[in-house]
């Protein structure tokens, strides 16, 4: 692989009870990965069998700061974010590494 498909994994509330219950994990990817390249990467990067794949693409918002001296405005960064199952029986722990 060329570039890294996984950008980071996305550890909220919902997410580690959705892992719970259902083995599905979320992850924030690269742009232009496709959902075959997604499951290819979480399989060799956890060593679990991957089930399926979600994807959603995320635009930018708009926002604005004021401040003392000026009204800042800018954007978020878009972004997407890939929903993976995993097989029952298999499970991925983010926090083993540390």
């Amino acid at each position: 692989m060329s570039r890294n498909v996984l950008i980071k994994p996305i550890i909220t509330e919902k997410m580690s009870k959705d892992a719970e219950l259902n083995n599905r994990y979320g992850f924030i990817v690269d742009r232009n990965a496709n959902k075959v390249e997604i499951k290819k990467a979480v399989k060799a990067m956890y060593n679990v069998e991957v089930t399926g794949v979600n994807t959603m693409n995320y635009a930018g918002k708009a926002r604005r700061r004021n401040t003392k001296s000026a009204i800042l405005s800018g954007r978020t960064s878009a972004f997407k974010k890939a929903v993976v199952f995993v097989a029952d029986g298999d499970a991925i722990d983010f926090f083993a590494d540390l």
